[in-house]
């Protein structure tokens, strides 16, 4: 009969190999390889397995090597909806509500133009409104939310906006998302705002699966690294919107494919 192998022995054993996978994964992430994209069934089959959280977990030093490329790559990187003060972006935010930021910059310009302050919102009145923004999905309800906000402010909080989640949230029209951005943006806190972009990537790479937006906030916030946090909510945004797209990902051009856990994606040996 063998010997048993030591449990201290064994434990050396898969750390020494689990430390080899980190460092061969690095080595090839550092590389940059171009990525390779498979067929549309392949594809929706491992969208799929992404979307069951039945793809690998990411090690803290593939997570360190993802958001220093996208460090690298836009040190400081921008919210893409048109605003000037804590207040415009406030209602951009809100009215980008399941439309995009283009859709939303377009008609912002000439609403900001007539009333950019809760003050002149309110004056401006609903209707006014509704004809400012009529080229944006749910146009009559935004119109009504960003009435009663306005109002809000002007009763609640001498016209400011508040850098309290709390009160932000008890806001009209104004949900955990919107609040993350506003304070992420208007007021530096390092908040993760998950919309359909974030959660998409995710759970598509593994980075961060959830079955909710909340689930996958809470992963993001447990495995981003502090120093990565303020500007992590742009970071991946932007992938998700230019890059790590719905239909079909450009894995070809993605900075960190060599790390990501999608399996319809391959990396050239």
């Amino acid at each position: 009969m063998a010997p048993k192998t030591p449990k201290k022995a064994t434990k050396r054993t898969a750390k020494r190999a689990t430390q080899r996978t980190v460092r061969q994964s690095l080595k090839k992430a550092r590389a940059g390889k171009a990525a390779s994209v498979k067929g549309a069934r392949q594809r929706e089959a491992a969208d799929r397995k992404a979307d069951a959280g039945a793809l690998p977990q990411w090690t803290p030093a593939e997570v360190e090597e993802a958001f220093r490329r996208f460090q690298a790559a836009m040190p400081a990187p921008e919210t893409e909806l048109e605003h000037v003060d804590p207040y415009t972006l406030l209602i951009a935010v809100v009215l980008s509500a399941q439309a995009t930021d283009a859709g939303v910059n377009k008609a912002t310009p000439a609403l900001f133009a007539a009333a950019d302050t809760p003050a002149k919102m309110v004056a401006l009145g609903e209707a006014k409104v509704r004809d400012y923004i009529k080229t944006i999905g749910l146009y009559r309800t935004k119109a009504k939310n960003v009435i009663a906000l306005s109002k809000k402010l002007v009763e609640e909080h001498g016209g400011a906006v508040p850098p309290s989640r709390e009160a932000l949230e008890a806001l009209p029209g104004v949900g955990r998302k919107t609040a993350n951005v506003v304070l992420n943006v208007a007021f530096g806190e390092s908040t993760i705002a998950v919309d359909t972009h974030i959660f998409r990537v995710g759970n598509r790479t593994g980075l961060a699966p959830g079955k909710t937006p909340f689930e996958v906030e809470q992963k993001l916030n447990e495995v981003v690294p502090d120093k990565y946090k303020r500007y992590a909510h742009h970071w991946l945004i932007l992938h998700g919107r230019y890059t790590c797209v719905a239909r079909r990902p450009l894995c070809e051009k993605c900075l960190i494919a060599d790390i990501c856990k999608w399996p319809a994606k391959t990396i050239p040996q």
